[in-house]
């Protein structure tokens, strides 16, 4: 934009309106600018203001003219159509873009150079150290993974360095940014800031060293009491009730407040954190906690659900806090359950209890990690049947907040996948071998520190039966239902796989389900500068991402032939209709087994407490009218469509192989 010098006749109105400069030789405006709009301000250093025209709606839709009111402004470019008003300190060395608010505020300045909390090393898992992940503006879960978890690879870890640290090289600045549209009042420090488009921020207490990403179509909240230091706070977040958050990375669509405290920690996309506390946690999507008295520290989660009183130790007094652990995708932990560190946590697993000895059940997904008499129990595979894992599974995908175009981190929501099957093929061999190698005749098994009864490693292996079936059917249902299978030889055909990408290990690398094999592949590009940007690793994850279910069929054809006993070039329609069918039975088992066990939550033992000042008939009709009846509850509805689906879709699919 082009400024000018300001005028004599401009000069003097604003000493007519009680305003003074040192040197009016430094001010700057662009045509258009009306000095009846710049009241009681006191200027220093370089200042640039743009037009005034028209009105803004501050707090309480409150209509006031654009201009600037009691401040003082140093070393600063104003943009048009602001509305500046009681900066009782200064406002120093920003650029503030058009139609920002600024009212009721203390400080808001820069001072020397900053980078607005880029750079800043934050230590996960490890307190003391050895972890460290440098934070910036673009940072997805899965780059943060790597950087954290790969530790071995020391080349990698130096150059992802480099490339974070020439970001924010690249971002430093001495001057500050307030974004279009942005609005903050009440506040009272802001110092080494930059808060961008359409962000909101009232009465906060103090941002220090922070940058408060925001955009039109995705803006970010900072509400009352909120003190924010030396972090990073993606788009969609809102942020406010005195929450604490000292050097975190924020993701997008988070939310934090009611008191809850933050230190050295990773939030990803839509985590919540509300009342607890959290240190040197990495945070991965979805993962919640609600309460007070829970504290989440030195561990690893996503796609968590945290009780009230959950509570983990990482200091066993001796060479400092330095152990970690681990709870993988989908996990709960019960009112008041305790683990010990190093632990690691299998996959849709509830930890119930307190658990002194260090297990890991990762191979055994959907299980219950239960204490008693001190000692660990796995009840493997029971929490497939589960309501809560269904309605879980359902509700994360409607509950992302993520407005933003540009998503960084890369989700997928799927309850089965290659990483969870493969576990549980491993869990199954663990079972049958403890069986083998003890008898059937024993009553409990010992794995990991913990105890198998007998009955449960029975009942364990029906359970993975019935979901290995469930993801190898809709595996095949999926890649023949529209493709030929008029003859053995069409279907072979069908079922030949697009690419060799897929076979062998897969990873939950933060709530993105990938092959091994291509992750080592997005670490030897980065070793090899082929990756040299932040931008780059990133959009190497979406790649991974987009292509899921093409590497999903290769990994499960694979997996099938090892089922069937036969290379697939070898399969007969009779073969996929005997697949099919044990599909079909698994998925209406599985269905029922989730109906038993929502139909609990309908019994009389449930109604207690309704009907508080009747009998059993108001009892009935006070349930009722609160909680419906089974019949009519939605989740059951839609598992009974699902049951119907299934099996009309299994039909139509044993149709077109030909069964008579």
């Amino acid at each position: 934009m082009e400024y000018r010098n300001i005028t004599i006749d401009e000069i003097n109105c604003l000493i007519d309106n009680h305003c003074r400069c040192d040197d009016w030789g430094r001010v700057e405006v662009l045509d258009g600018f009306n000095p009846r709009y710049v009241r009681n301000v006191n200027f220093s250093g370089d200042i640039k203001i743009g037009k005034f025209e028209g009105t803004q709606l501050t707090i309480g839709g409150i209509e006031r003219y654009t201009g600037i009111y009691n401040a003082t402004i140093h070393n600063c470019t104003i943009g048009s159509n602001v509305y500046i008003n009681q900066v009782r300190s200064y406002l120093v060395n920003y650029n503030i873009e058009d139609e920002v608010i600024i009212d009721d505020v203390d400080i808001i300045s820069v001072e020397g150079e900053t980078t607005f909390g880029n750079g800043i090393e934050v230590s996960v898992l490890c307190e003391t150290g050895g972890r460290e992940v440098k934070i910036c503006d673009h940072l997805s879960a899965q780059m943060a993974y790597i950087y954290a978890m790969y530790r071995d690879r020391k080349n990698t870890i130096k150059i992802l360095d480099k490339i974070v640290s020439d970001y924010t090289q690249s971002v430093k600045s001495t001057r500050g940014v307030i974004g279009a549209r942005a609005k903050i009042t009440g506040t009272r420090i802001i110092k080494n800031a930059k808060i961008g488009d359409c962000a909101e921020v009232m009465c906060a207490s103090r941002l220090y060293n922070v940058t408060v990403n925001s955009k039109q179509e995705a803006p970010t909240y900072i509400g009352t009491g909120v003190i924010i230091d030396n972090s990073i706070i993606s788009t969609n977040c809102v942020i406010y009730d005195s929450a604490f958050i000292y050097s975190c990375f924020v993701g997008q669509g988070c939310e934090i407040g009611k008191q809850f405290s933050a230190e050295q920690s990773l939030f990803f996309a839509n985590c919540i954190g509300l009342h607890g506390e959290a240190c040197s946690i990495f945070a991965g999507p979805f993962t919640v906690t609600h309460h007070k008295n829970t504290l989440l520290i030195a561990s690893m989660y996503s796609f968590m659900n945290a009780g009230s009183g959950t509570n983990q130790s990482n200091h066993m007094y001796k060479l400092g806090p330095i152990h970690q652990g681990i709870i993988e995708r989908g996990s709960k932990t019960a009112s008041d359950s305790y683990v010990k560190w190093p632990a690691k946590v299998g996959p849709f697993t509830v930890v119930m209890g307190r658990h002194y000895h260090n297990s890991d059940t990762s191979d055994f997904p959907f299980s219950y990690l239960i204490e008693k008499d001190d000692e660990s129990f796995i009840v493997p595979g029971v929490n497939v049947r589960s309501v809560g894992t269904i309605r879980d599974a359902q509700k994360w995908p409607k509950r992302d907040k993520r407005t933003d175009t540009e998503k960084l981190d890369c989700i997928n929501y799927n309850l089965l996948s290659p990483f969870i099957i493969h576990r549980i093929f491993n869990g199954v061999n663990a079972l049958k071998s403890l069986r083998s190698l003890c008898g059937v005749t024993s009553n409990y098994y010992a794995y990991s520190s913990t105890r198998i009864k007998a009955t449960s490693l029975e009942k364990g292996l029906s359970f993975y039966d019935m979901v290995i079936y469930k993801f190898l059917g809709n595996s095949l249902i999926s890649r023949l239902e529209n493709r030929d299978c008029s003859s053995d030889e069409a279907m072979v055909n069908s079922l030949k796989p697009d690419t060799e990408i897929g076979k062998g290990d897969w990873l939950d690398i933060c709530g993105l389900i990938a092959p091994k094999s291509e992750v080592r592949n997005i670490l030897q590009n980065i070793d090899s500068g082929a990756l040299s940007t932040i931008d780059s690793i990133n959009k190497a994850f979406v790649e991974l991402h987009v292509n899921y279910y093409t590497y999903e069929w290769t990994w499960a054809l694979a997996k099938i032939e090892c089922v069937m006993k036969k290379p697939y070039t070898e399969m007969t329609r009779q073969d996929a209709i005997a697949l099919v069918e044990k599909w079909k039975k698994s998925v209406v088992d599985l269905d029922n087994l989730i109906l038993q066990d929502a139909r609990k939550e309908f019994t009389e033992s449930v109604k207690i407490s309704f009907g508080a000042d009747g009998d059993d008939k108001d009892k009935d009709k006070d349930f009722s009218g609160v909680r419906g009846d089974f019949e009519s509850n939605n989740f059951v509805m839609s598992v009974k469509q699902h049951i119907e689906i299934k099996s009309k879709l299994g039909d139509k699919m044993l149709g077109i192989l030909g069964k008579e």
